[in-house]
């Protein structure tokens, strides 16, 4: 490795070199912004005549011109691509300025010294070989005909346009000279002796801005020589990156997918920051005919990851139906599980009956919890090793137990707990995506006349039967006390609930002006959630908590409780929240799980005290501004002795363990409460 100081413009006038752009790079994404930064810092350095240079960081590339008979040298660009080609545009601005004022000499200085190699053959001309899209729009840029080319399509057309607004005949010398003082720190690799990704990485953590997807991209790519990096890239990693995409924000997904896959491969959740580490343990580097074997099958699994984020992407509108509810309900904790089912739908291991009876499964798992308000955190857990447990010759039934078998947070609800819970339920106030999916099921379950499209349709809305601000007649019918009742326990409960089309025309109006209005009224609609109010003659409690037992049969339907047998000595007796688990008295731990990693410790006095300990370093403020470190006997170094049985947390502080297993489990619990991390540690006791 060579490290020099240079001026910008003497690299750029290298004889002879195209500075190539690898397909592993990630795309040109300057901003306006970020140009207009660079133009005001090359006009200051113009301006300032007692400052000789500018520094504007590093370029590193690699001598890759050893794969080429070519006299022209390509330098790989791993770091400075953005500036690069950033000064690129100002030099072609520059250069087009000076065709306008009639100035060949320089225009032709600008032209052979900056954008091309004079003497090269036509794929080696241009100095700068961006990626594909980018470097089709260079051509035209170069051609003058920008206008063929979208500035979605590059930025550099959008980017080239600014620096042409900005860079006049009044301050285009003031440019040239700003450009003339910038300085960087050339950055030479040789791949016989350096190792590019290991320096690559040293780049990112010292402030690139790289995604988990980036670095693997890097890193797979990086080594091969450039004909394989096309192919590897064309052939696999290119469609990854478009099948790993939110096609409705047009979000990348590719660090997500990739996470996802591996913790349905190892069984284990990689921490987000630690996916790029995870994927080298997983996939070391390897030839190429090995690494196509792998990509083949990530590339696989990312085509049934676009289905699950882009539901209209599967063109089975039955199976298209239910990947829509999944997405409303946003469990995306559930995809590494079902990639693996997706993929045993394609290759005929389950039918489709059985793969949408999976896919409602998940559903009444996931919304019964949410009703009853049980964490969401414990279900990434729980879809972790669910697959593990699937017996091919008997799938469904496989998966229907392992669910029912959990215990604590984890559990699969009742039938009585959830109509109970659901009966006094906002769900009005509820994340709007989570209350449409919930409204649309109610509606159109079972619905084969006509589905009513309750997403996203502006003719659709909620409507309160009784009114959120009912008039005063509400008041006169139903008499103080029941008026009051429903106003505190039923106004948001879906027994209130309804869908209307003309929810405005309705209003606060009394229920038999709501019942009749001409056109608008209950009895006019035909919504299935109507059909009921429409034959009543009042809404008051009884009618309220009648209309609910409808809803909560229709419910149980919808989102159905697996109808199998489970033995009472078959329950799970594996990970458990430390919130529900049993007097721990005389018994040895296997392991924990806190914030997703394994404590491997037996004891529980030594467990007690590494959990108080990370609690410590997490947030030590939290045992001073509560009652967390009394209750804890939290005391200094002077203080220890009074404690009986010190163990240290910190170089300072120590707390008392000489006390019963039971009292360690609920102080944990009282700090975990404290620090509102009730969900985030599990426990397994040794059997």
């Amino acid at each position: 490795m060579k490290a020099t100081e240079k001026q910008i413009k003497d690299f750029l006038a290298s004889n002879e070199v195209q500075f190539v752009i690898p397909v592993y790079q990630r795309n040109y994404d300057w901003s306006v912004g970020q140009c207009r930064r660079l133009l005001d810092d090359i006009l200051e350095a113009g301006k300032n005549q007692k400052r000789n240079a500018h520094f504007m960081g590093s370029i590193v590339y690699i001598h890759d011109d050893v794969y080429t008979t070519s006299s022209v040298k390509d330098l790989t660009i791993i770091d400075g691509q953005q500036r690069i080609t950033t000064l690129t545009l100002i030099y072609l601005v520059l250069h087009r300025l000076a065709k306008e004022l009639c100035d060949e000499g320089l225009a032709d200085k600008i032209l052979e010294t900056f954008l091309i190699n004079k003497f090269a053959a036509e794929e080696e001309k241009l100095k700068l070989r961006p990626t594909e899209n980018n470097d089709k729009a260079l051509k035209c840029l170069l051609r003058y005909e920008e206008h063929e080319i979208s500035p979605a399509y590059s930025k550099l057309i959008g980017n080239f346009n600014f620096f042409k607004k900005k860079i006049t005949k009044d301050n285009y010398q003031v440019v040239l000279q700003g450009l003339s003082k910038l300085m960087f720190v050339e950055i030479s690799l040789d791949r016989t002796y350096d190792d590019p990704q290991r320096i690559f990485e040293s780049l990112n953590s010292t402030g690139l801005d790289l995604s988990q997807a980036d670095l693997i991209r890097n890193y797979i790519l990086m080594g091969l020589r450039r004909a394989d990096q096309n192919k590897i890239y064309r052939n696999y990693w290119e469609v990854i990156e478009q099948s790993a995409k939110d096609e409705t924000l047009n979000i990348p997904k590719v660090s997500d997918f990739i996470r996802d896959f591996l913790t349905l491969e190892n069984n284990k959740i990689p921490n987000k920051g630690d996916v790029y580490t995870e994927f080298k343990d997983k996939y070391p580097i390897m030839a190429v005919d090995e690494l196509k074997t792998y990509l083949e099958k990530i590339k696989g699994f990312a085509k049934h990851y676009n289905k699950l984020l882009n539901p209209k992407k599967e063109i089975d509108k039955d199976i298209q139906l239910q990947l829509e509810y999944i997405s409303r309900l946003e469990i995306s904790v559930s995809f590494p599980f079902l990639m693996q089912v997706y993929d045993d739908y394609d290759r005929s291991i389950i039918d489709k009956r059985t793969f949408i009876r999976i896919l409602g499964l998940i559903q009444s798992y996931t919304w019964r919890r949410f009703v009853l308000g049980l964490p969401t955190s414990t279900l990434n857990k729980v879809f972790m090793t669910l697959y593990e447990k699937v017996d091919l010759s008997n799938y469904l039934y496989s998966i229907q137990k392992s669910l029912l078998l959990k215990q604590g947070t984890q559990r699969f609800p009742a039938n009585s707990e959830v109509i109970d819970a659901l009966k006094f339920k906002d769900v009005y106030n509820i994340k709007p995506k989570s209350r449409d999916y919930f409204l649309d099921r109610l509606e159109n379950f079972e619905n084969t006349a006509e589905y009513v499209i309750v997403v996203d349709n502006p003719n659709i809305t909620i409507e309160h039967i009784f009114p959120q601000i009912p008039n005063l007649k509400w008041k006169i019918e139903l008499g103080n006390e029941e008026f009051t009742f429903i106003k505190e326990n039923y106004l948001h409960t879906i027994g209130n609930l309804t869908l209307s089309g003309n929810n405005g025309k309705l209003g606060n109006k009394s229920f038999t002006e709501k019942r009749d209005l001409p056109e608008v009224g209950y009895r006019a609609s035909r919504l299935h959630l109507n059909q009921y109010i429409a034959t009543l003659k009042k809404w008051n409690r009884k009618e309220i908590e009648k209309r609910f037992e409808w809803i909560a049969a229709r419910f149980l339907k919808i989102w159905e409780y697996p109808d199998i047998k489970v033995e009472s000595d078959e329950f799970e007796k594996g990970e458990v929240n430390i919130f529900d688990v049993d007097d721990p008295t005389n018994k040895r731990l296997e392991y924990a799980i806190f914030f997703d990693e394994k404590i491997e410790e037996t004891q529980i006095t030594k467990f007690y005290v590494e959990i108080i300990k990370r609690l410590f370093v997490l947030q030590p403020g939290t045992f001073f501004s509560t009652e967390l470190g009394q209750r804890i006997g939290l005391s200094t170094d002077e203080e220890k002795h009074h404690l009986r049985e010190a163990a240290p947390i910190s170089e300072t502080y120590f707390i008392e363990t000489n006390c019963s297993s039971l009292v360690k489990f609920t102080k944990i619990k009282q700090a975990l409460t404290f620090f509102e991390l009730q969900d985030e540690l599990t426990i397994k006791f040794a059997d």
